[in-house]
């Protein structure tokens, strides 16, 4: 376990928002503190009680379900089952050129295309991706 000297010597630890974060907080921290700046209250900045007002008492944790496999047309067929079956949430998965913002011609994209989530080379690979999906 740290000593307080050894933790003293350590460099603040800081979001990356540059807002210092402690490694424990306790009573006295707060009383050294104005609580109106540093913490917040919920729904608003710093957002340390989190983004909404009523926490997720009326507006649950959001589960997405990640996927992008096969070409974009594919994709969206899976979307499709995966709403039909009561998915409410759906994150894509891009291959690694189309994250990396290559073309799939690119030489770094050889071997890439598809390999790990769905390429999206054009507007018309967007347009099948999302067509019928509200």
């Amino acid at each position: 376990m740290m000593s307080d000297p050894e933790r003293a010597a350590r460099p603040p630890h800081r979001s990356t928002s540059g807002i210092e974060i402690r490694p424990v907080y306790r009573a006295a921290d707060l009383a050294a503190d104005n609580p109106a700046e540093t913490i917040g209250e919920p729904g608003a900045y710093p957002f340390t009680r989190g983004i909404h007002p009523d926490g997720y008492l009326r507006r649950p944790w959001t589960m997405r379900q990640y996927a992008g496999f096969g070409s974009a047309s594919q994709t969206n067929q899976r979307f499709r089952y995966l709403l039909e079956s009561g998915q409410t949430g759906l994150s894509v998965a891009f291959d690694l050129p189309t994250q990396t913002g290559y073309d799939p011609d690119h030489e770094l994209s050889r071997g890439e295309v598809g390999k790990v989530g769905v390429p999206v080379s054009h507007l018309g690979d967007v347009r099948a991706l999302f067509d019928g999906i509200p």
